[in-house]
């Protein structure tokens, strides 16, 4: 018990200052979901994010309803995570939110080529056991086939509300490179901006991931191939969650030439910063 308490005091600062805050709110009963979501302290806290954000991001555009997807769906744990992330969300913010999950259901088919690294991913990986995951879930809609067919007729097919958050976790370049023209559709879909979290651009000391393969590579066409669309950092994560691998693979994509773009939404943020400059 001495060294697991010696390690959080010594650890980086995230795990430092989320063990003062439960100290200091102990005695005022369970921490709030707000207050767990701004520390990071909770499961899959990247989900958590993105999906308030695209909620807030509807909420101050006076969007009713939005979407969520995620690429990838394996077992399913993420589906499960972010449907509890969505019930604790719209219980705060006046959102409906519905969610989306594409998959093959049969796993990852063979890697194409070098870009889909074959040196770490095999064909079958990440299977789907469909009837068990449905028995499991409350509102998520499952589509199910190869992404590339998928996404050419999802709006078609779902008439979805327009989507605020898309949560890769393909693992191939070519299949997040078709997912990617999803967005190649009526700006009218989307949010003028959507929070997009990439599970897989860091990896490991054996995946070695790299700006030339994966989902890195399929991010560079997309912003090379689009002039007024593209996907960028979320800078500013980084910073209020320092020391943490998930801030830095949240992106957000913009559609400078969306119809509600433009938009102010600043007013709260402007007036803190006003504030602020009076007390100097």
């Amino acid at each position: 018990m001495k060294t697991i308490l010696l390690k959080m005091l010594t650890s980086p600062y995230p795990i430092r200052a989320m063990l003062i805050r439960r100290l200091v709110n102990w005695h005022r009963g369970p921490p709030s979901y707000m207050d767990r979501l701004a520390i990071g302290d909770l499961d899959r806290p990247h989900y958590a994010y993105c999906i308030f954000q695209a909620a807030k991001l509807a909420w101050l555009l006076n969007y009713p309803r939005i979407s969520i997807i995620e690429f990838g769906c394996g077992g399913g744990n993420g589906l499960i995570n972010a449907e509890m992330h969505i019930r604790e969300v719209i219980k705060i913010l006046p959102v409906e939110i519905e969610l989306y999950g594409f998959d093959m259901e049969s796993g990852l088919p063979p890697p194409r080529d070098y870009r889909d690294m074959p040196h770490y991913f095999q064909r079958g990986f990440y299977s789907m056991d469909r009837h068990a995951l449905e028995q499991k879930l409350t509102f998520t809609k499952l589509v199910i086939g190869d992404v590339k067919d998928t996404c050419a007729t999802f709006f078609h097919d779902h008439d979805p509300a327009p989507i605020g958050c898309m949560l890769f976790d393909l693992d191939f370049y070519s299949a997040t490179r078709d997912a990617l023209t999803l967005i190649d559709v009526d700006a009218s879909r989307f949010l003028p901006r959507v929070f997009v979290y990439f599970d897989d651009i860091i990896g490991d000391d054996v995946w070695l991931c790299n700006d030339f393969t994966g989902e890195r590579l399929a991010i560079e066409e997309f912003n090379r191939d689009h002039s007024t669309q593209k996907i960028s950092k979320c800078y500013y994560l980084p910073f209020h969650y320092p020391n943490l691998l998930w801030p830095h693979q949240v992106y957000v994509y913009h559609d400078f030439k969306h119809p509600r773009y433009n938009d102010f939404v600043g007013a709260r943020e402007q007036s803190w910063h006003a504030q602020f400059i009076k007390l100097k």
